[in-house]
C-alpha cells in the first residue's frame, strides 16, 4: 500500500509541529530550506518536509542554536543538473571569502563584548571598594561625633551644676 503524499500550507505546518507561523517561516530562511511553494508562493509542505522539520525542532528543544542545526536532506531536487561554469567557482569563493569574513567579524565582536564586560565588572569592583572605604569613614566620622557630643553634654551637665550651686549659695545667704 502506498502512503498518501499530504501536503500541508504553513499555519496548518504550524499548528503540527507545535510552533508558530512565523518560526516556522523564519527556518525555512535561515536553514535555506528548499520548501515547494504553490501558485500563490505560499509554502506547500509535504510529509517529508514535515519530517525534517520535526527533526529541526527536536534538535533546538536539546539546546543546539539555529545555525547550528544539521539537516539530513532525504529530498530529491527537482530540475536539471548544470556543469558549472569558470564564473560561478569564482562567485563560490567570493561567497566563501565573504563568510569566512562574517565568522571573523563575529569573533572580533565577541572579543569587543567580552572586553567590555571585563571592563565594567573591573569598574563595578572598583566602585564597590570606593563605597566600602567611603562607608567606614563615615562610621568613623559618626562614632567621632558621637564621642564629642557626649563629652559636650556632659561639659554642659558640669557647667549648669555649678551654676546653680552658685545660685543657691547665693539664695541661702541672701533671701530675695
Amino acid at each position: 500500500m502506498r502512503r498518501r503524499n499530504i501536503h500541508l500550507n504553513t499555519a496548518t505546518a504550524a499548528k503540527l509541529l507545535g510552533i508558530s507561523q512565523s518560526t516556522l517561516k523564519r527556518w525555512i530562511k535561515e536553514l535555506d530550506l528548499d520548501m515547494n511553494r504553490n501558485e500563490l508562493g505560499h509554502y506547500d509542505i509535504c510529509d517529508e518536509d514535515i519530517t525534517m522539520l520535526k527533526q529541526i525542532k527536536k534538535q533546538i528543544q536539546n539546546g543546539t542554536f539555529l545555525h547550528n542545526v544539521t539537516i539530513s536532506r532525504n529530498k530529491n531536487r527537482k530540475g536539471k543538473t548544470a556543469i558549472l561554469p569558470k564564473e560561478t567557482t569564482t562567485v563560490d569563493t567570493f561567497l566563501q571569502r565573504i563568510d569566512e569574513l562574517e565568522k571573523k567579524v563575529n569573533e572580533k565582536a565577541d572579543n569587543v563584548v567580552s572586553y567590555q564586560l571585563l571592563t565594567h565588572r573591573k569598574e563595578i569592583e572598583d566602585l564597590e571598594s570606593e563605597i566600602k572605604r567611603l562607608h567606614l569613614k563615615v562610621e568613623f566620622l559618626e562614632r567621632k561625633l558621637a564621642e564629642s557630643s557626649s563629652k559636650e553634654n556632659s561639659e554642659i551637665q558640669v557647667n549648669s551644676f555649678k551654676i546653680n550651686r552658685k545660685r543657691s549659695l547665693l539664695s541661702m545667704l541672701f533671701h530675695f
